[in-house]
């Protein structure tokens, strides 16, 4: 088994579940050392007859990632590797191209190669109908499983839920330390909403999925009732021991770029099969034009390159037509254009003007 992304939230979770089937080797990669090497510890002391393989690698070193398959021959591939805050890669829109997209792309092609028997790769609600960079990046994501499953022997699935409990960098955290710092307690909107479901919980549905995929497939996670952001926010200072609105305040802050006030599992062209576990779908997705999605990477690769972050979006528009970015970049565009402004670059064989135009002779207007 190989678990990319080992020392976050959800890949370390999985390499401890994992574990409990006593698997020969267990290859847990990821590029930042320090969680890993706390992960490998625990597990090795309390996992004796398994073999543990730590290996410091980024998904974006294709020839990296094939020595790394090339000498330890995994079955089974669970991709959690990923650029996962949504601010960040609103700001940073080529590191999530780069990441997200190049990146599984790279583990999708070396798995096929090395005949890897099943590969997971962990998505995300917000690649659903999608407002921001990540959630198209991961969109993007799924597309090459889809794509790549048609033609490989491995069988390539994707699993979707939304935020987990707990993890790095999400709320709950967020508002503990806000809580035992006096306040205040910051929500973006008073109306905004979130699917939740435990570390745990999301991580034994993820393998429970991956379990029974004859790929091609994006499954769904039944997350229960969307949860209130800012109820959680007045229960966690209850349960603090303290009165919303006099002993800690609650701020609304305003929507973040790229921020939904709600999220979805599904988008209207997509329909939710049962499967046998009451708890797991299967959403029917629509044909992928191989071509386009072929084209549109080379493209997104060459804009990153670049740090052409405006072009990126653009591209993912063409991409994905439910992407809606957000207004910051539509206004730099809108700008771009009224201010009749020309930055000549090269791009993918061609000189263009701006972020406007692209290979192919494509109308961005």
């Amino acid at each position: 088994l190989l678990v990319t992304g080992a020392g976050g939230s959800i890949g370390s979770e999985l390499c401890r579940q994992l574990a409990l089937f006593n698997p020969a080797k267990l290859i847990m990669l990821d590029n930042y050392e320090n969680n890993l090497y706390f992960l490998d510890l625990e597990l090795r002391e309390k996992y004796r007859n398994i073999k543990f393989i730590s290996v410091i690698a980024s998904i974006r070193d294709k020839d990296r990632l094939g020595c790394i398959f090339r000498k330890y021959q995994p079955d089974l591939v669970f991709h959690a590797a990923a650029h996962k805050h949504g601010p960040l890669r609103e700001e940073n829109p080529e590191e999530a191209v780069k990441n997200n997209i190049l990146g599984t792309r790279n583990l999708i092609e070396v798995a096929d190669e090395f005949r890897v028997k099943r590969f997971v790769l962990i998505s995300t609600d917000k690649a659903v109908n999608p407002t921001n960079v990540m959630g198209a990046s991961k969109r993007v994501a799924e597309m090459l499983i889809q794509s790549k499953n048609k033609k490989s022997r491995t069988k390539y699935m994707a699993v979707r839920f939304g935020n987990v409990l707990g993890s790095n960098g999400s709320v709950i955290p967020l508002f503990k330390k806000q809580i035992a710092e006096g306040g205040p307690v910051t929500v973006t909107h008073e109306e905004v909403t979130r699917y939740f479901m435990t570390i745990p919980e999301a991580v034994q549905l993820v393998i429970q999925a991956g379990t029974f995929g004859e790929g091609g497939e994006v499954f769904v996670l039944d997350m229960g009732e969307p949860v209130k952001i800012i109820d959680l926010a007045r229960d966690l200072i209850e349960l603090s021991g303290f009165k919303p609105g006099e002993d800690i305040e609650i701020e609304i802050t305003g929507l973040r770029p790229g921020e939904k006030l709600y999220e979805e599992l599904l988008n209207d062209n997509e329909n939710n099969i049962a499967t046998e576990h009451e708890r797991i779908f299967i959403t029917r997705l629509e044909e992928i034009d191989e071509f386009a999605l072929r084209k549109g990477i080379a493209d997104l690769e060459e804009a990153a390159s670049k740090g052409n972050s405006v072009l990126i979006i653009k591209l993912l528009t063409r991409l994905i037509p439910t992407y809606q970015p957000n207004r910051d970049y539509l206004k730099e565009i809108s700008y771009i254009k009224e201010a009749g402004i020309e930055e000549k670059v090269k791009y993918v064989g061609k000189t263009i003007t701006g972020e406007i135009a692209s290979a192919g002779e494509r109308d961005f207007s």
